[in-house]
C-alpha cells in the first residue's frame, strides 16, 4: 500500500488501484483511501442532483414571480436542468429515493438565487417550495404567476 502516492499523485494512484483490482491483487490495495473515494463518488452524484435541482427550482420561481420578464433563456435553463436530472436519474436510479430530500436541501439556495437574480424583495417569494416533485420534473410544467403584486 502506497499511501503517499495517494497524497502526491492522485491520478497515478487511481491507475495503480485499478490495475491491482484487475489483477486481483487485493492484498496490495490501499483500502482506506479506496473506500473513502468510492463513498465520495456517490456523494458527488447526489451533490450534482441537488445543484441541478437548485438551478431548476430557482428558474421556476423566477418564471412564476417575475413573469413580466420571462425569457427564452429561462425556459432553456429549465429544460436543460430537467433533461440533465432525468439523465442523472437514469444512470443512477438509486438517487430517485433521495429526490424529496434533495429538493428540501436545495430549496433555500434556490430561493436565495431567485431573489438575487430578480432583485425583488424576499417577501415576493414563498417560504416553502410551492412546487411538487412531479411539477418540478415535468417537461410541460411552467408555473403561473401568484396573485401577489410586484
Amino acid at each position: 500500500m502506497n499511501t503517499s502516492l495517494y497524497e502526491k499523485d492522485f491520478y497515478t494512484w487511481v491507475q495503480q488501484q485499478a490495475s491491482l483490482l484487475s489483477h486481483k491483487k487485493f492484498d496490495q490495495l490501499d483500502l482506506p483511501h479506496l473506500i473513502e473515494e468510492l463513498e465520495d463518488l456517490g456523494k458527488r452524484h447526489y451533490d450534482q442532483l441537488e445543484s441541478r435541482l437548485m438551478q431548476l427550482i430557482a428558474h421556476l420561481l423566477k418564471w412564476q414571480v417575475q413573469y413580466w420578464k420571462r425569457t427564452n433563456s429561462w425556459r432553456a435553463t429549465i429544460r436543460v436542468q430537467r433533461t440533465a436530472i432525468a439523465k442523472l436519474l437514469r444512470r443512477n436510479p438509486g438517487l430517485k429515493s433521495r429526490l424529496e430530500e434533495a429538493i428540501r436541501e436545495s430549496w433555500e439556495e434556490a430561493r436565495d438565487l431567485a431573489i438575487i437574480e430578480t432583485d425583488l424583495p424576499d417577501e415576493q417569494f414563498p417560504e416553502a417550495c410551492p412546487f411538487s416533485l412531479e411539477e418540478i420534473l415535468s417537461e410541460t410544467f411552467f408555473p403561473e404567476p401568484e396573485n401577489n403584486s410586484q
